[in-house]
């Protein structure tokens, strides 16, 4: 279902709008199955209290194929820094039997404009991880995302993800014919930095739903919206159906 806006959608051509999203895509694909990709994630390791990560000690006698990293992240619990190890695989389970990301077909009423207000000094949003058990981490959102979809109003909160606006959501697609703990999309600066655009045809799978050893942020109310959203991915594909290390 395309929603109903008042707004301009966008300025560019459709046959460019198209072209740029098929090669979107493709680069999409490129980055789920790159040695370091979602899909090449076989283990989160988190260290006791006080260790540090030691990579070298981590791959000694593992195969080529294996890629060693640092993380780190705040202790729900104590406030504290924990630390930790992610283990890579190029030729991991996922990756062999990775087909594809099922994908809505372009809809350029999915590309929306919203006005963009920055909170002065930003603000933490607690956000529930699908880890965590019910628990909430707070992550820095820098300002409110307002616009109309179906003729409801709506304020998003999307966080601060290395510079870039990364904006969680649902909607009634989850769970049936798109990833059930939502979506991902980032949100796109304009020349106006008072406006920015929406392009729900980029709207991605999270990382957990290519390996079970991320943990990722869902949406929180504010993000869920009413109507279906039948733009961008759907649902990873795999032959012989989701392998049990994924």
């Amino acid at each position: 279902m395309s929603p109903t806006v008042s707004r301009a959608l966008t300025d560019q051509p459709a046959t460019d709008a198209v072209a740029r999203w098929h090669a979107w895509r493709a680069e999409r694909l490129r980055a789920l199955t790159a040695p370091t990709g979602n899909l090449a994630l076989v283990e989160t390791r988190w260290l006791p209290a006080g260790e540090r990560p030691d990579t070298e000690r981590a791959g000694a006698g593992r195969p080529d194929t294996v890629t060693v990293t640092t993380l780190r992240r705040t202790d729900l619990v104590t406030g504290e820094p924990e630390h930790g190890l992610r283990l890579w695989d190029a030729d991991s389970p996922a990756i062999r039997r990775f087909d594809r990301v099922d994908t809505f077909p372009y809809d350029p009423a999915w590309v929306l404009h919203a006005t963009y207000t920055p909170v002065p000094g930003a603000r933490r949003v607690p956000f529930e991880h699908i880890r965590d058990n019910g628990g909430t981490r707070d992550l820095v959102v820098p300002g409110d995302i307002t616009l109309t979809v179906d003729g409801r109003d709506h304020t998003l909160s999307a966080f601060d993800d290395d510079g870039t606006l990364l904006l969680v959501f649902g909607d009634p697609t989850n769970g049936d014919t798109t990833y059930g703990a939502g979506r991902f999309l980032f949100v796109q600066r304009t020349a106006d930095e008072d406006r920015v655009l929406l392009d729900f045809n980029r709207a991605f799978v999270p990382p957990c739903g290519f390996s079970d050893q991320y943990n990722c942020p869902m949406p929180p109310r504010q993000n869920r919206f009413h109507l279906p959203v039948e733009a961008g991915e759907k649902r990873p594909v795999f032959r012989g159906g989701v392998p049990a290390q994924h």
